[in-house]
């Protein structure tokens, strides 16, 4: 199932096949209500299986929107937390340890067990109709914004350290991300937490629906040029591998977000541009940039 949320935060199922998307939003009414405090999870994921299966029953019923009229937000509303992959393809990290504006000097040994992965402030993350809006902070920066095109996993148990064996287990479905990136000397969670650096999108496909991650093709495009193109295969730490050492450092939440690791071809992005993400499995992702 590809569930996703648009509008004024309802809740749709996406059919490729006609492209619309049928409006479940009364499926929500299986989720619990909550009073303060709220919990450090996602609802929606935390109770997938019964919201999957009370979107099937009204779908037959549904009202149909064509995707063309639907302004589509995250598909994961509250993720306790964004956790990205740093340097998890070799042609990555060969064109970061080649230009300093990547670098900065930092990666002459970028192994993840070594450098550990990177968290994104929860208030970055939009969906693709929100785009982008660029922010150029006057701290000594380059004012160089790169696209990062990532396969996201989206959690959907509670876990803590998760074998690598039974990792995929905890996966509740996938999601195209772009993590947007300021390049600079600070700390790469301050740079990459800037409003709207993290889109996720267009939809969540369930784990069930998109398979296997280990050989997905992924490929980003800027105006139709081409920057970006790679297969997960290339990963150096697959997704159970990355999920087993996050899992050794925080407890896994419903929801929380791994951004997976770009493959080589980052670039920057202006005012106007307009980006391209597909992920085999997934589908399509158009995001504009404007400035903030």
């Amino acid at each position: 199932m590809r569930i996703c949320r648009f509008g004024d935060n309802r809740l749709g199922v996406y059919d490729p096949e006609d492209e619309r998307v049928a409006d479940v939003s009364a499926a929500l009414r299986v989720l619990p209500a909550q009073r303060y405090p709220l919990p450090g999870h996602d609802l929606l994921m935390a109770h997938l299986p019964k919201l999957r299966a009370e979107a099937k029953r009204l779908l037959p019923r549904a009202k149909k929107l064509p995707l063309s009229r639907v302004k589509l937000l995250a598909p994961v509303a509250n993720p306790g937390k964004i956790i990205v992959a740093p340097l998890n393809y070799a042609d990555h990290v060969s064109e970061a340890q080649n230009d300093p504006q990547l670098s900065h000097g930092r990666f002459k040994d970028p192994e993840i067990a070594k450098l550990g992965m990177e968290l994104k402030a929860g208030s970055a993350l939009v969906g693709p109709s929100e785009g982008v809006r660029l922010r150029r902070p006057l701290v000594g920066m380059e004012n160089r914004n790169d696209h990062e095109i990532e396969l996201v996993a989206v959690i959907g148990r509670r876990g803590t350290n998760i074998k690598r064996e039974d990792a995929l287990k905890y996966v509740g479905g996938y999601c195209i991300g772009l993590d947007m990136t300021l390049r600079g000397p600070q700390f790469p969670g301050f740079r990459k937490s800037i409003d709207t650096y993290a889109v996720l999108g267009p939809w969540l496909v369930t784990a069930d629906e998109f398979g296997s991650p280990a050989a997905v093709d992924v490929r980003l495009s800027v105006n139709e040029e081409e920057r970006q193109k790679s297969n997960t295969r290339y990963l150096i730490y697959d997704i159970p591998k990355l999920i087993e050492f996050a899992s050794s450092f925080y407890t896994m939440n419903p929801g929380d977000l791994i951004y997976t690791g770009t493959p080589g071809g980052v670039g920057p992005v202006k005012h106007g541009d307009r980006i391209v993400s597909e992920i085999q499995g997934i589908g399509r992702m158009e995001v504009v940039v404007r400035d903030a």
